[in-house]
C-alpha cells in the first residue's frame, strides 16, 4: 500500500503568502494529503458526482463573477451547496473580497478561506509545484548527490568504497554536494525524481580519517545545494580482476527508482584512478545521450560497421544504496 503523506496548511499559507481570511482551527492542524487541485465551476452549478473534498479549491474571476450574478438568497444557497461538500481548503484569487454570504457559509462548515493576490494561472502554477514536491512519494536512500556541470549524480556503493572522498574532490573542482551518506529521493512527477538531504544532516560530510566536516562553512555557500534532479546512478565498486566491465557503452544500465529508470554507470574503483574526473566524464557524456548523441555509435560508424547489427541490451541493474 502506497505511503500517504500530508502537509500542514500553515506551510501552505507561508509559502504562497496567503491571507487568513478564516480558519476554523489552528492552520499547522489542517492537513492537506492531495497533490490536485480543483476549479469547483461545474460544483457552483450543481454538478458534484466526481468532487474530491481532499483538493484544494481556488476560486478565480469567472466563479467570483457567476457568485456575484446571483441574487443574495441565490448565492446563499449555491455557496452553501458547495461548501457542504467540504472541501479541505478554498482559496480566493486575485485579491477578491469573498464577501458575507460566503464567509457565513465557510464558518457554518468549517471550511478554511484564504485570499491569494496572485492571479488565478499563478496561484495554480505555485500551487501544484509546491504540493508535488511536499507531497511526492519517497525513499532514503544511502549515497552521496553531487551536481556535476548541471547533471544530479547520485554516487552509490558500500561503505567505506571512497563516495564522501571523491564528492569532496568534486566540490574543490567547482561542483556542488547535495546530500552526504542519506538522500531523500522525492518522484515530483512521472519522469523526475528530486533528491535532498535530510534536514538534520544537509550539508555535512563524514570523512574517515578526519571526521565530520561542514561543507558549506568549509568551500563556501557556493559549494552546496539544497536539492536537484537526479539524472544517473554512479555504481562505485571495489575493483574485480575477473569481472569484465564495459568498454564501448552500447548496453543500456539502468536502475529503477520509485518506478522511474535512471541510467547506471558502473566505475570500478582502484588506487590510482581519478574517480573525479571519471565522474565529470561520465556526467557529460549522460548528458550527450540525452540530446541523442552516442560516441559509441558513431565510432562503430566510423569503422564500417553498421551501429544497428551490433545490438545493444537494457541491463538492469539492483542497486541497494
Amino acid at each position: 500500500m502506497t505511503e500517504e503523506y500530508t502537509l500542514p496548511l500553515s506551510k501552505i499559507i507561508k509559502e504562497l503568502q496567503l491571507n487568513a481570511y478564516y480558519l476554523p482551527r489552528d492552520a499547522e492542524n489542517i492537513l492537506i494529503r492531495s497533490r490536485d487541485i480543483n476549479r469547483p465551476g461545474m460544483e457552483l452549478n450543481g454538478f458534484v458526482d466526481y468532487f474530491d473534498e481532499k483538493r484544494i479549491s481556488i476560486l478565480g474571476l469567472g466563479e467570483m463573477a457567476m457568485i456575484d450574478s446571483l441574487s443574495p438568497q441565490e448565492a446563499t444557497q449555491v455557496l452553501d451547496r458547495f461548501f457542504s461538500l467540504g472541501p479541505v481548503t478554498v482559496i480566493v484569487a486575485r485579491d477578491m473580497e469573498p464577501g458575507a454570504i460566503m464567509l457565513e457559509s465557510a464558518k457554518k462548515y468549517g471550511i478554511p478561506l484564504l485570499v491569494s493576490s496572485d492571479t488565478t494561472s499563478n496561484v495554480m502554477a505555485d500551487l501544484i509545484s509546491y504540493l508535488n514536491i511536499e507531497l511526492a512519494p519517497r525513499i532514503t536512500r544511502h549515497g552521496v548527490l553531487v551536481e556535476v556541470y548541471g547533471e544530479g549524480v547520485l554516487l552509490i556503493g558500500d561503505s567505506g568504497v571512497g563516495k564522501s572522498e571523491t564528492a569532496v574532490e568534486l566540490v574543490k573542482r567547482g561542483h556542488r554536494l547535495i546530500a552526504d551518506d542519506a538522500v531523500e529521493i522525492r518522484r515530483t512527477s512521472r519522469r523526475t525524481l528530486v533528491g535532498q538531504p535530510p534536514e538534520n544532516i544537509r550539508h555535512f560530510i563524514e570523512m574517515r580519517g578526519i571526521g565530520i566536516i561542514n561543507a558549506r562553512r568549509i568551500f563556501g555557500m557556493g559549494a552546496v545545494k539544497d536539492s536537484e534532479r537526479i539524472n544517473m546512478c554512479v555504481n562505485m565498486e571495489l575493483w574485480d580482476p575477473d569481472k569484465v566491465y564495459d568498454r564501448m557503452g552500447i548496453d543500456s544500465e539502468f536502475t529503477e527508482i520509485l518506478g522511474i529508470r535512471v541510467p547506471v554507470v558502473t566505475i570500478p574503483v582502484k588506487p590510482g584512478r581519478n574517480l573525479a574526473i571519471i565522474i565529470e566524464v561520465a556526467a557529460m557524456n549522460n548528458r550527450q545521450k540525452r540530446m541523442g548523441y552516442n560516441a559509441a555509435q558513431e565510432l562503430l560508424t566510423a569503422l564500417g560497421m553498421d551501429p544497428a547489427e551490433v545490438q545493444g541490451h537494457d541491463v538492469v541493474r539492483d542497486l541497494e544504496g
